[in-house]
């Protein structure tokens, strides 16, 4: 099945699939492997220390793989916020020609790039954040449902509805459909509410290529739709995480009194302690982003096998539409 959205042409890809920006997870060997198997593979700048390593990890994707590639950037408030200025500047010397922008402020970052002839996706769990980053330059737009794994947004919006309010107020502009995608009738379902495509985070994270320990991808093939817990909506940063002591006790110090304070709580979320699980398998040890998609995971293909199956699925879902069109014309003569 050929597949021809505003997605792969605006990308030049072949199935409308963007692999999640996923923060420790998105290297050049999972990047590699998506585009290889026909969708869009995305970096993650911020896995990067400094924006020379992120020149060399584009040459590194840009070796595995002749397909086109994007690069993730994430605007995210710091106490020493990341070189996003040189991590800019080595994307467009490096010559990638699409990026992913998700966080706040994005305007100056867009137009850099922008003026570099970068394709922008802007990520956004809102219609009110979308129309927002179109006027700054956003190409297409990432469209965020309540399912996802990450920053969820304050919203709670699923992505049933917040794909359709996007068919409805974006106009011409190209959407995504994100958050609880996974297989081919995702696809289908998203390409029917009028996205061009899908992203999929938690499901290229249980991947053979994903670069994580194993025993993250079999607690996700073991868990389902239930064991997700959301985090720090106390502070408006509210998260998706996979769930485990350390999320519940994020809980406890977020309900425990009115004057509880992040401070209390950033230890038992560290970013460190999160990559650390990735790294090292025991996934009690630190808060790790998982979606409620879960639910629908129950194997560790490689990107090669699984972009080849949701063709399949997808191409199936078509028929069988077709045909109960087909009947439901007969039955009318």
């Amino acid at each position: 099945m050929a597949f021809d959205t505003a997605l792969t042409r605006a990308l030049g890809i072949q199935v409308p699939v963007v692999q999640g920006g996923l923060q420790w997870v998105a290297y050049a060997e999972l990047a590699a492997a998506v585009s290889n198997a026909g969708g869009l593979g995305i970096i993650n700048a911020l896995t990067q220390p400094d924006p020379e390593h992120l020149r060399q990890e584009i040459r590194k994707t840009r070796s595995l793989t002749q397909n086109p590639f994007g690069v993730n950037i994430t605007l995210l408030p710091a106490l020493n916020p990341p070189d996003y200025p040189g991590f800019v500047q080595a994307i467009i010397d490096e010559g990638v020609k699409i990026v992913e922008t998700a966080g706040n402020s994005p305007g100056p970052v867009i137009q850099q790039l922008k003026a570099a002839g970068v394709v922008i996706i802007h990520k956004a769990t809102t219609i009110r954040h979308a129309k927002a980053a179109i006027k700054l330059g956003a190409d297409i737009l990432s469209i965020d449902g309540f399912e996802c794994a990450g920053h969820v947004g304050e919203s709670d919006i699923a992505s049933l509805i917040l794909n359709s309010r996007a068919r409805q107020e974006l106009g011409d502009t190209r959407f995504i459909a994100s958050g609880g995608f996974a297989d081919g009738h995702g696809l289908m379902a998203a390409l029917s509410l009028g996205a061009a495509g899908i992203n999929m985070g938690t499901r290229f994270m249980c991947t053979v290529e994903a670069p994580i320990h194993l025993n993250v991808k079999l607690a996700i093939v073991k868990a389902d739709e239930h064991q997700t817990s959301l985090i720090l909506r106390r502070w408006k940063n509210t998260s998706r995480m996979y769930s485990n002591q350390m999320t519940a006790k994020a809980i406890e110090v977020e309900s425990t009194g009115a004057n509880a304070e992040f401070i209390e709580v950033a230890p038992i979320v560290s970013g460190v302690r999160g990559r650390e699980v990735l790294l090292h398998g025991n996934i009690q040890h630190g808060v790790w982003y998982a979606g409620q998609v879960m639910g629908l995971i129950h194997d560790i293909p490689t990107c090669a096998e699984l972009m080849e199956r949701i063709v399949k699925e997808a191409t199936g879902v078509l028929s069988g539409l077709s045909q109960c069109v087909m009947k439901a014309r007969r039955s009318r003569l």
